[in-house]
């Protein structure tokens, strides 16, 4: 099967606009991927390291805190700690705008997409303060500025991020033989190495047993995360000695970063990972039930290439089974809300003005109850990816009240619903929901429909 402009935009983008151009051509998406980020210039989401001197002077006040318990000084450290957790409140919920019009007003949708997926393949969540409302300068400098570039260029900027080794709980990790272990009785975490082999890189399945998972571990001893300075590598929690990992030795006497970061060169050209990787930009974007064929055309040009993502995004659009109508395919509730306010050519300035409570209101409170709390996956392997996880009753009885409810009141000018079909799906559009749309009492109902409509749900 061919190109077709309108099934680029909706299973590889953020959906149909009637401000926006469809793709012309894989070529041109891909050009796009790897032009200037202009949708991060036009709604700027701050990376983490412009976050540190603000998470220093929290640390600094936690300490005075602490050392003048019960006085006037710790009461006021305490004020002012609580005013920094909720200016984060308030910096998250405008980084979910910025989020969500990016997807609004892209060109073509593939780097939010992209910026989606990754995200969710390296789940973090902040686990307390202020950390609790960062993920998005995590995305934004960890995955963002990678998603064209080399598969471990990304890999590493993830595991060595102060988000990431708060998450799984490495800065606790020591070598079971460092000097912080025989000094201070603290033991060696597993979390981060498990998660690498299963969910970062080779997958559930691929070729390592328990063996490697307790000698990365002991390998990736000494990567830490301070509050006042952000990523540093210890030494003295660090195990020393060589690890054999995937059948490979890492490391000498003194234990160094060099050693972490040659592991992860090679595990993100590891067969397994071409493969794993493959399968999951598949399952994202084509099908839960992945065409064999086209996971392995995909893994064979990430391995070919040395891991470069973006001739493994072209590879995925050449292949002709990545064309073919989905069966079932549910769009996340994030990109449901994305896609419909993207049809709907919303005004940005109407939502770039709101603030926390409104945010809230119309778009972080109906998300949650469309099961997707905003950053807040139940564990590390991120949000499901099978249709039965998201059309249930309960979701899809959200996403129909936010249809019919909440996108009216986003709206300047609500669009006749009679137009708004082919707008909204193209040719997706049937005669049925054509009718049902033009039957509708009034335009906010015509819109509900074509919103709530099978046909929108699928990516």
């Amino acid at each position: 099967m061919p190109f077709d402009s309108e099934t680029a935009a909706i299973r590889f983008g953020t959906g149909l606009s009637p401000k926006i151009t469809l793709p012309q051509d894989s070529a041109t998406m891909l050009a796009t991927l790897r032009a200037p980020d202009a949708m991060a210039a036009r709604y700027p989401i701050p990376r983490f390291q412009d976050l540190q001197p603000t998470l220093s002077e929290i640390h600094r006040l936690k300490r005075l805190k602490w050392r003048n318990k019960g006085t006037p000084v710790a009461a006021d450290a305490q004020k002012k700690i609580r005013a920094y957790r909720g200016e984060f409140r308030r910096k998250q919920a405008a980084w979910l705008r910025s989020a969500l019009l990016r997807g609004v007003y892209a060109p073509d949708g593939l780097r939010e997409r992209l910026t989606w997926f990754w995200a969710d393949h390296f789940t973090v969540r902040g686990k307390s303060g202020v950390l609790r409302s960062a993920v998005s300068p995590y995305v934004e400098e960890a995955i963002r500025p990678h998603l064209a570039g080399r598969f471990s260029d990304m890999l590493r900027a993830v595991v060595l991020h102060p988000m990431m080794l708060q998450y799984l709980d490495q800065s606790s990790s020591a070598g079971p033989n460092s000097p912080a272990a025989r000094r201070k009785g603290r033991g060696l975490n597993e979390n981060l190495g498990r998660e690498l082999l299963e969910l970062h890189t080779l997958g559930v399945g691929g070729a390592y047993d328990q063996h490697d998972v307790r000698a990365l571990s002991k390998l990736l001893t000494g990567l830490s995360y301070r509050p006042d300075k952000g990523f540093v590598f210890v030494p003295a929690i660090a195990e020393p000695g060589v690890q054999t990992v995937l059948g490979h030795k890492y490391g000498g006497t003194r234990p160094t970063l060099a050693r972490v970061l040659a592991f992860l060169e090679d595990v993100a050209l590891h067969p397994d990972t071409a493969h794993h990787l493959a399968r999951q930009l598949v399952v994202h974007f084509v099908s839960d039930t992945p065409d064999g064929a086209l996971v392995d055309h995909v893994a064979a040009a990430y391995s070919a290439s040395g891991g470069d993502l973006s001739t493994t995004y072209a590879a995925l659009l050449a292949h002709p089974a990545a064309w073919v109508m989905p069966d079932r395919k549910a769009k996340r509730p994030f990109h449901f809300m994305v896609s419909a306010l993207r049809a709907t050519g919303v005004d940005e300035g109407r939502i770039k003005v709101f603030n926390w409570k409104q945010t809230m209101l119309y778009l972080g409170a109906p998300m949650a109850l469309m099961g997707q709390r905003w950053q807040e996956p139940n564990g590390p392997d991120g949000w499901p990816e099978e249709v039965g996880a998201w059309i249930t009753p309960q979701g899809l009885a959200a996403r129909i009240q936010w249809a019919m409810i909440g996108v009216p009141h986003l709206q300047a000018a609500v669009p006749d619903p009679r137009a708004f079909v082919a707008t909204a799906l193209g040719a997706r559009a049937n005669a049925v929901l054509h009718f049902a749309a033009g039957a509708a009492e009034t335009r906010a109902e015509g819109i509900g429909i074509v919103l709530s409509s099978p046909q929108f749900q699928k990516s």
